[in-house]
Protein backbone atom coordinates (compact mmCIF):
# COMPACT_ATOMS: atom_id res chain seq x y z
CA UNK A 1 0.00 0.00 0.00
CA UNK A 2 2.84 2.48 0.86
CA UNK A 3 3.81 2.77 -3.05
CA UNK A 4 0.14 3.47 -3.74
CA UNK A 5 -0.35 6.19 -0.81
CA UNK A 6 2.91 7.64 -2.06
CA UNK A 7 1.45 7.72 -5.36
CA UNK A 8 -1.62 9.38 -4.41
CA UNK A 9 -0.93 11.97 -1.94
CA UNK A 10 2.00 14.06 -0.78
CA UNK A 11 2.50 13.90 3.14
CA UNK A 12 2.00 16.55 5.96
CA UNK A 13 2.69 14.13 9.05
CA UNK A 14 3.15 15.42 12.09
CA UNK A 15 3.41 14.45 15.87
CA UNK A 16 3.73 10.79 15.15
CA UNK A 17 6.25 10.02 18.14
CA UNK A 18 3.46 10.05 20.44
CA UNK A 19 1.89 6.73 18.59
CA UNK A 20 3.08 4.47 21.52
CA UNK A 21 5.42 1.93 19.51
CA UNK A 22 4.32 -1.58 21.58
CA UNK A 23 1.02 -2.87 23.66
CA UNK A 24 -2.29 -2.51 22.76
CA UNK A 25 -3.74 0.92 21.77
CA UNK A 26 -6.53 2.24 20.10
CA UNK A 27 -6.08 4.76 17.42
CA UNK A 28 -9.27 7.31 17.14
CA UNK A 29 -9.52 8.86 13.97
CA UNK A 30 -12.37 11.16 12.26
CA UNK A 31 -13.09 9.92 8.71
CA UNK A 32 -13.62 11.86 5.44
CA UNK A 33 -13.39 9.60 2.88
CA UNK A 34 -12.94 5.43 1.71
CA UNK A 35 -9.31 6.39 0.96
CA UNK A 36 -8.18 7.57 4.24
CA UNK A 37 -7.68 4.23 5.68
CA UNK A 38 -5.52 3.58 3.42
CA UNK A 39 -3.36 7.07 3.83
CA UNK A 40 -3.51 6.20 7.72
CA UNK A 41 -2.45 3.33 7.35
CA UNK A 42 0.33 3.85 5.68
CA UNK A 43 1.12 6.76 8.11
CA UNK A 44 0.73 4.01 11.20
CA UNK A 45 3.30 1.47 9.69
CA UNK A 46 5.94 4.36 8.96
CA UNK A 47 5.38 5.23 13.05
CA UNK A 48 6.14 1.29 13.85
CA UNK A 49 2.51 -0.18 14.30
CA UNK A 50 0.53 -2.05 12.25
CA UNK A 51 -2.90 -1.10 11.50
CA UNK A 52 -5.95 -3.71 12.44
CA UNK A 53 -9.16 -1.32 11.02
CA UNK A 54 -12.60 -1.74 12.42
CA UNK A 55 -14.40 -1.16 9.58
CA UNK A 56 -17.85 -1.18 7.75
CA UNK A 57 -18.19 -4.42 6.29
CA UNK A 58 -19.78 -3.01 2.97
CA UNK A 59 -15.81 -2.35 2.63
CA UNK A 60 -14.55 -5.68 2.31
CA UNK A 61 -16.67 -5.53 -1.03
CA UNK A 62 -15.53 -2.07 -2.45
CA UNK A 63 -13.46 -2.83 -5.70
CA UNK A 64 -9.56 -2.03 -4.93
CA UNK A 65 -10.36 -0.99 -1.22
CA UNK A 66 -11.83 -4.31 -0.01
CA UNK A 67 -8.75 -5.96 -0.91
CA UNK A 68 -6.68 -3.18 0.93
CA UNK A 69 -9.13 -4.14 3.98
CA UNK A 70 -8.72 -7.41 3.75
CA UNK A 71 -4.99 -7.31 3.85
CA UNK A 72 -4.87 -5.33 6.27
CA UNK A 73 -6.17 -8.05 8.57
CA UNK A 74 -9.01 -5.85 9.39
CA UNK A 75 -12.15 -6.61 11.59
CA UNK A 76 -15.69 -6.46 9.87
CA UNK A 77 -18.11 -4.72 11.66
CA UNK A 78 -21.75 -5.78 10.95
CA UNK A 79 -24.35 -3.42 11.94
CA UNK A 80 -27.82 -4.24 12.51
CA UNK A 81 -27.12 -8.18 12.93
CA UNK A 82 -26.80 -10.44 15.81
CA UNK A 83 -22.99 -10.52 14.38
CA UNK A 84 -23.18 -6.82 15.58
CA UNK A 85 -21.42 -7.23 18.76
CA UNK A 86 -18.48 -10.08 17.69
CA UNK A 87 -16.12 -6.95 16.19
CA UNK A 88 -15.75 -5.52 19.66
CA UNK A 89 -14.97 -9.03 20.91
CA UNK A 90 -12.47 -9.71 18.85
CA UNK A 91 -11.27 -6.20 19.31
CA UNK A 92 -10.87 -6.69 22.92
CA UNK A 93 -8.46 -9.95 21.69
CA UNK A 94 -6.37 -7.93 19.71
CA UNK A 95 -5.84 -5.39 22.00
CA UNK A 96 -5.10 -8.39 24.89
CA UNK A 97 -2.30 -9.12 21.93
CA UNK A 98 -0.91 -6.18 21.86
CA UNK A 99 -2.72 -4.62 18.05
CA UNK A 100 -3.15 -1.15 17.41
CA UNK A 101 -6.45 -0.96 16.34
CA UNK A 102 -7.42 1.83 13.68
CA UNK A 103 -11.44 2.90 14.89
CA UNK A 104 -13.47 5.58 13.52
CA UNK A 105 -15.76 6.53 16.72
CA UNK A 106 -18.20 8.42 14.07
CA UNK A 107 -18.91 4.70 12.16
CA UNK A 108 -18.99 6.50 8.93
CA UNK A 109 -17.98 9.53 7.09
CA UNK A 110 -18.72 12.35 8.65
CA UNK A 111 -22.37 14.32 7.34
CA UNK A 112 -21.28 17.47 8.87
CA UNK A 113 -21.46 20.43 6.07
CA UNK A 114 -18.07 21.85 7.42
CA UNK A 115 -16.15 17.99 7.33
CA UNK A 116 -15.90 18.43 11.62
CA UNK A 117 -16.36 15.34 13.31
CA UNK A 118 -19.71 14.04 14.25
CA UNK A 119 -21.14 12.70 17.58
CA UNK A 120 -19.96 9.33 17.96
CA UNK A 121 -20.68 6.11 18.66
CA UNK A 122 -19.60 4.31 22.29
CA UNK A 123 -17.65 1.20 20.90
CA UNK A 124 -13.96 2.67 20.91
CA UNK A 125 -14.78 4.46 24.81
CA UNK A 126 -16.37 0.73 25.91
CA UNK A 127 -13.34 -0.82 24.35
CA UNK A 128 -11.04 1.29 26.07
CA UNK A 129 -12.90 1.54 29.56
CA UNK A 130 -13.11 -2.33 29.59
CA UNK A 131 -9.65 -3.33 28.33
CA UNK A 132 -7.74 -0.10 29.60
CA UNK A 133 -5.98 0.54 26.46
CA UNK A 134 -4.97 4.04 25.74
CA UNK A 135 -6.96 5.93 23.68
CA UNK A 136 -4.69 7.69 21.00
CA UNK A 137 -6.72 10.61 18.61
CA UNK A 138 -5.78 11.18 15.05
CA UNK A 139 -6.93 13.60 13.07
CA UNK A 140 -6.19 14.19 9.49
CA UNK A 141 -7.60 16.53 6.68
CA UNK A 142 -6.93 16.17 2.83
CA UNK A 143 -8.61 12.53 2.15
CA UNK A 144 -11.85 14.30 0.63
CA UNK A 145 -10.24 15.87 -1.90
CA UNK A 146 -8.85 12.45 -3.28
CA UNK A 147 -12.06 11.03 -3.02
CA UNK A 148 -15.46 12.79 -2.11
CA UNK A 149 -17.39 10.70 0.23
CA UNK A 150 -20.25 9.47 -2.25
CA UNK A 151 -17.94 9.13 -5.34
CA UNK A 152 -16.38 6.57 -6.90
CA UNK A 153 -13.91 8.38 -9.21
CA UNK A 154 -10.80 9.47 -7.12
CA UNK A 155 -9.73 13.26 -8.45
CA UNK A 156 -5.74 12.45 -8.74
CA UNK A 157 -4.44 16.08 -10.13
CA UNK A 158 -3.51 18.41 -8.97
CA UNK A 159 -1.51 15.98 -6.50
CA UNK A 160 -3.70 16.14 -2.97
CA UNK A 161 -1.69 16.61 0.49
CA UNK A 162 -2.67 14.35 2.85
CA UNK A 163 -2.52 16.03 6.47
CA UNK A 164 -2.50 14.33 9.69
CA UNK A 165 -1.75 14.84 13.43
CA UNK A 166 -1.48 13.17 16.67
CA UNK A 167 -2.66 14.20 19.48
CA UNK A 168 -1.92 13.02 23.54
CA UNK A 169 -3.60 9.88 24.99
CA UNK A 170 -6.97 10.54 26.25
CA UNK A 171 -7.67 11.05 29.39
CA UNK A 172 -10.43 8.75 30.78
CA UNK A 173 -9.70 8.34 34.20
CA UNK A 174 -12.62 10.18 35.71
CA UNK A 175 -14.36 7.03 34.40
CA UNK A 176 -12.43 3.93 36.18
CA UNK A 177 -14.67 2.23 38.64
CA UNK A 178 -17.75 3.51 37.07
CA UNK A 179 -20.63 1.32 35.57
CA UNK A 180 -20.60 1.46 31.62
CA UNK A 181 -23.97 3.17 31.72
CA UNK A 182 -25.19 4.67 28.60
CA UNK A 183 -24.45 8.00 30.12
CA UNK A 184 -20.98 7.33 30.96
CA UNK A 185 -20.23 5.90 27.48
CA UNK A 186 -21.57 8.56 26.27
CA UNK A 187 -19.46 10.98 28.06
CA UNK A 188 -16.60 9.00 27.29
CA UNK A 189 -17.14 9.11 23.69
CA UNK A 190 -17.96 12.65 23.90
CA UNK A 191 -14.11 13.38 25.60
CA UNK A 192 -12.94 10.98 22.60
CA UNK A 193 -14.49 13.20 19.74
CA UNK A 194 -13.11 16.50 21.86
CA UNK A 195 -9.43 15.16 21.48
CA UNK A 196 -9.83 14.42 17.49
CA UNK A 197 -12.08 17.74 16.93
CA UNK A 198 -9.43 19.66 18.88
CA UNK A 199 -6.56 18.37 16.59
CA UNK A 200 -8.40 18.57 13.37
CA UNK A 201 -8.74 22.15 14.85
CA UNK A 202 -5.20 22.83 14.59
CA UNK A 203 -4.58 20.99 11.70
CA UNK A 204 -6.37 23.22 9.42
CA UNK A 205 -5.96 26.36 11.57
CA UNK A 206 -9.89 26.61 12.32
CA UNK A 207 -12.30 27.02 14.90
CA UNK A 208 -14.32 24.22 15.19
CA UNK A 209 -18.39 23.90 15.92
CA UNK A 210 -19.21 24.17 19.59
CA UNK A 211 -21.54 21.64 19.14
CA UNK A 212 -20.93 18.37 16.91
CA UNK A 213 -22.75 17.89 14.75
CA UNK A 214 -25.57 14.92 15.56
CA UNK A 215 -26.76 13.03 12.43
CA UNK A 216 -29.85 11.33 14.96
CA UNK A 217 -30.77 15.22 15.45
CA UNK A 218 -30.72 14.74 19.29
Amino acid sequence: MKPLSRLLVKKDWRRGERIPRTGGVIIAANHLSWTDPVLLSHFLYNNGRWPVILAKAALFKVPVLGRAVIGLLAIPVYRGSAEAAKSLEVSAQRLKDGSAILFYPEGTCTRDPGLWPMVGKTGAARLALESGAPVIPVAHWGAHELLPYGEKKPRLFPRKTFHVTVGPPVDLSKYEGKPLHASVLREATADIMAAITEQLAELRGEKAPETPYDPAGR
